[in-house]
């Protein structure tokens, strides 16, 4: 599979689920080699060195037959690596280092490993809506084939070992991702939300760490692993989620039962825009898209052609431009974005 193939390749994480809630479900793993300095004091000529050990491994993972192709962040353009970001396979973060790092993908993007961000190795495994067990599953199948490969740093009396003292132990960071245009028209989502920081959890937007809540969207996630056990943490977060799913549909009835026309309105409003536009935003469009998302799950608008996900991520500027196949103003996006959507909405 060329590179073009397999960056154009919709995400699995992307196929629409049956959860009207959770779009989904993330499980990453921090691991680092043991005889190397973390990431941030790592000299050049030991990054590379880093880079070029765990390429030649991941030539030879095969978990439940995928296999895991290799590309070094050198390699690729901005907007390649702007779609990698968009599609959650890497991080901003790792978007934006020169040096000696990368990813290597499973054909599906189920499979990810970041290198040299933080850590050494960032293990992810990311699955359409609510499968944080089986999440964990794949991810600690991948990580034990690569354990067998590689020396791992790893304390008796700690655990792993990383670079953020708050991952050490397990090194699990577990997340899922929640749409909740319910508690948000609803005027509920700070107080939900507020209170999860009392569970241990962090709430994020939807591109992580400093992001803003595009499109009603939050990540949920665990904020420490020492002294908790990797079932422990999922449990955890299995519950609350299902907390905030049960919160968000009492919000979607509310609505139903007491703001009937004002919630048809919104939703309507929102097809009518997506099927006529000629002109989006990022901003816009993800909006737009939730509200009509909303109408959708609620059963009051007709499904589109592609899910939610989809739509989201295929506007995102480097998406476009990476489809078109060509670098666009952002006059020239919005103008695309708006076409696609049209093309796209039922």
């Amino acid at each position: 599979m060329t590179r073009k193939e397999l960056l154009l390749q919709n995400s699995a994480w992307m196929v629409e689920s049956d959860s009207p809630v959770v779009i989904s479900s993330r499980v990453r793993l921090a691991r680092n080699l043991e005889n190397f300095p973390f990431p941030h004091v790592l000299n050049t000529e030991g990054a590379r060195q880093v880079e070029q050990t765990l390429s030649q491994v991941f030539n030879d993972i095969n978990v439940d037959q995928e296999s895991l192709q290799y590309m070094s962040l050198t390699n690729l353009t901005t907007i390649e690596q702007q779609v990698l970001i968009e599609k959650h396979l890497i991080s901003p973060s790792l978007g934006g280092t020169s040096g000696a790092s990368g990813v290597a993908l499973a054909k599906d993007h189920k499979y990810a490993i970041m290198v040299n961000e933080e850590d050494h190795l960032r293990i992810q495994v990311l699955l359409p809506g609510k499968q944080l067990l089986e999440s964990h599953r794949l991810a600690m199948a991948l990580d034990d084939a690569l354990e067998e490969k590689l020396d791992f740093a790893y304390r008796e009396n700690q655990g792993y070992l990383t670079a953020c003292p708050t991952n050490v132990g397990t090194g699990l960071r577990a997340s899922v991702m929640v749409h909740l245009p319910g508690l948000v028209m609803t005027k509920q989502v700070q107080q939900v939300l507020g209170a999860l920081a009392n569970l241990g959890l962090a709430i994020r937007g939807l591109y992580g760490e400093g992001s803003q809540a595009y499109g009603q969207m939050f990540q949920v996630s665990n904020q420490i692993t020492l002294g908790k056990s990797e079932e422990d943490i999922l449990t955890h977060l299995e519950a609350v989620t299902g907390q905030i799913l049960e919160h968000e549909l009492q919000a979607r009835d509310y609505l139903r039962r007491q703001m009937p026309l004002f919630l048809e309105d919104k939703v309507w409003r929102a097809r009518g825009i997506l099927k006529n536009a000629r002109l989006l935003t990022s901003e816009d469009a993800m909006q737009l898209l939730s509200q009509d998302r909303l109408g959708t799950d609620m059963g009051i608008l007709p499904k589109n052609k592609d899910s939610f996900a989809t739509m989201i991520v295929d506007t995102r500027p480097g998406c476009l431009q990476y489809i078109l196949d060509r670098e666009l103003d952002p006059s020239q996006r919005d103008g695309e974005r708006a076409r696609l959507i049209r093309e796209r909405t039922t």
